[in-house]
């Protein structure tokens, strides 16, 4: 807690004090381009890693950045009302699906329910990925198995952008081009990023040539 406190303190003395205008502004509304969907790995920093100041990024975050299916309920439904608000309130530009390296929600996704068992929550949140193992074991023939977690991570990715298009306001607005979808794979370790290319389908190393 006192490393916590310090930070507080830390914060308001250096960068509140060095960006007060900028929280002043953002006191009373906010006006996000993107909402960036990704896993709750504390070591996945989104305003980081895309070098995005407060007010930027509308952020979800859950167990292997999982984008539940739309469908009308009566449950409480965390992720996908953050969803509904952010395309149909914010009016986002645009959705990130990012998934990462070492991720132990999608390494979950192999596991059989006894070895679950005493993450009943978590087994059940997994369920909406449950497609994700087989399309791997078709893809993963002769993989090593650092290639088969990469693979298992970027094909979670797909997953969820084809479980956004399921959202009948976001398939409205892809198809009018007011709002798009990005899948990225982000390598802890190493820093990169890498893209899915919709019309190649691959994911593409987001480089310095292309952010230029």
């Amino acid at each position: 807690m006192e490393k916590l406190f310090k930070g507080i303190m830390k914060f308001r003395r250096d960068e509140f004090v060095s960006h007060r205008e900028l929280f002043c502004t953002l006191g009373r509304e906010q006006n996000p381009h993107t909402l960036f969907i990704g896993c709750s790995d504390s070591r996945v920093v989104p305003n980081l890693i895309t070098r995005t100041r407060p007010g930027e990024l509308f952020m979800v975050r859950n167990v292997a950045n999982i984008v539940p299916p739309y469908r009308q309920t009566e449950e409480f439904v965390a992720t996908t009302s953050a969803i509904e608000y952010a395309v149909k309130v914010l009016e986002v530009e645009s959705i990130v699906v990012c998934g990462h390296s070492n991720c132990g929600g999608c390494a979950a996704l192999h596991k059989n329910g006894e070895e679950l068992a005493d993450l009943p929550h978590v087994r059940k949140w997994l369920e909406v990925s449950r497609e994700v193992p087989a399309r791997v074991a078709r893809l993963a023939v002769e993989k090593t198995p650092a290639e088969r977690e990469w693979l298992t991570e970027r094909v979670n990715v797909l997953v969820q952008m084809k479980n956004l298009l399921s959202y009948p306001f976001i398939a409205e607005r892809v198809r009018q081009g007011t709002l798009e979808i990005l899948g990225w794979h982000y390598i802890i370790e190493t820093g990169e990023i890498y893209n899915f290319n919709d019309q190649l389908g691959v994911f593409e190393l987001i480089d310095q040539a292309e952010s230029d």
